[in-house]
């Protein structure tokens, strides 16, 4: 088992990475505003609802983490992402990360104790690297022994992460461990994954870091990048063209059914940056067609995407830009479009196509024409 040692005589020191009050020090990646609430008894509590990430507003290296986390339903499912980046993978609600698998002992799909466990595994998701330790399924580690209560009990984690290397201890045991993860730096995240958790006394440790370059770290990323879509409905966006009935809304992605119809963002914006996921369909149509537009004005059209697949836009002042924000993804191709947003901005999408991923970080809102919201 690979081991990971702490600095000699290094005392840890924790902090609580809650204030009590509120979720300050915390980023709501993509959830809905009511997915993630601190509760007056200290107690992070998550709907589950939809499959999401709440981060840290900095970064980490080297680190022990200690928390309490409890299910609230047999078979649940969720995560902690270590060394994660900043917005989720392109075509996911995950972010680039090392889970540390939080999953209570009802799940019980095909597979157990082949390719997945219950009590413990580390893996690497979405472009990151680990050589697993002990028993293994390509990159996922196991745990050589089982410990985890089931729900509604509550279960502790120590994670120690150290120069890319990795250790887990479930109630107290150290059983599982992976090293040489690249990125060794990043964020620290939550994962919600369709089953109601709470989380108590997460607290923190920082150790001396080791220098990760930047070629070992995940981006950084400036505050005020926020989620325009809340997962579970429609809420800040107005049917400019067919009805919102015609919009299915599937947890992190939502597709239009109807190609005649629009979906508009409810208010302007004074300029800013949209990044957002599009997916076509499978045979892109023969004839270029708008994918998102700006009060009338094409921005991506079919012509730039990929069939069937996601691909990332990256639109602001300075253009519409392919693929931006995939931290090298394999299959995902950079490209500078030839148009700009010209603010004041509103986003409309088109039907036809699967959206995903949508965030803004806006310089200021306006009210738009009428000084209302479009109705």
């Amino acid at each position: 088992m690979v081991m990971v040692s702490l600095p000699c005589g290094a005392e840890e020191k924790f902090v609580n990475l809650f204030s009590g009050k509120d979720l300050s020090g915390w980023v709501n990646v993509n959830g809905a505003p009511e997915t993630w609430k601190l509760g007056e008894d200290g107690v992070l509590r998550c709907t589950g609802q939809p499959v999401a990430a709440l981060r840290t507003v900095r970064q980490y290296e080297n680190f022990v983490l200690e928390l309490e986390w409890r299910h609230m339903k047999a078979g649940g499912n969720a995560g902690i992402f270590v060394w994660a980046s900043p917005l989720p993978a392109t075509g996911q609600p995950f972010l680039r990360a090392i889970e540390v698998q939080v999953l209570d002992n009802g799940y019980d799909v095909k597979g157990r104790n082949e390719w997945y466990t219950t009590h413990g595994d580390i893996f690497p998701i979405h472009g990151h690297v680990m050589k697993p330790g002990g028993r293994a399924s390509g990159m996922r580690a196991f745990p050589a022994a089982e410990h985890s209560k089931s729900a509604p009990e509550w279960n502790s984690y120590r994670i120690e992460a150290k120069d890319g290397t990795l250790a887990l201890f479930v109630n107290g045991v150290k059983v599982t461990t992976g090293s040489e993860c690249r990125w060794r730096k990043g964020y620290l995240g939550l994962e919600s994954e369709g089953s109601p958790t709470e989380w108590r006394n997460v607290r923190m440790s920082e150790l001396p870091g080791s220098g990760a370059g930047e070629a070992e770290s995940a981006p950084v990323m400036a505050a005020g990048m926020v989620p325009i879509y809340t997962g579970t409905d429609l809420r800040g966006w107005v049917a400019t063209k067919g009805t919102k009935e015609t919009w299915q809304v599937q947890d992190w992605q939502f597709t239009g059914t109807d190609p005649a119809g629009e979906l508009t963002t409810e208010m302007d914006h004074a300029g800013g940056e949209y990044v957002l996921d599009v997916r076509g369909p499978d045979a892109l149509p023969e004839t270029a067609r708008v994918v998102v537009s700006q009060k009338g004005r094409p921005l991506i059209m079919s012509s730039d995407l990929e069939p069937g697949k996601w691909v990332r836009f990256r639109l602001d002042g300075k253009g519409v830009v392919k693929g931006a924000l995939t931290w090298n993804q394999e299959g995902v191709v950079e490209r500078v479009l030839p148009t700009k947003l010209e603010a004041p901005v509103s986003l409309t999408l088109h039907g036809g196509n699967s959206f995903g991923n949508v965030f803004l970080r806006s310089a200021g809102q306006l009210a738009p024409e009428g000084a209302k919201p479009r109705e």
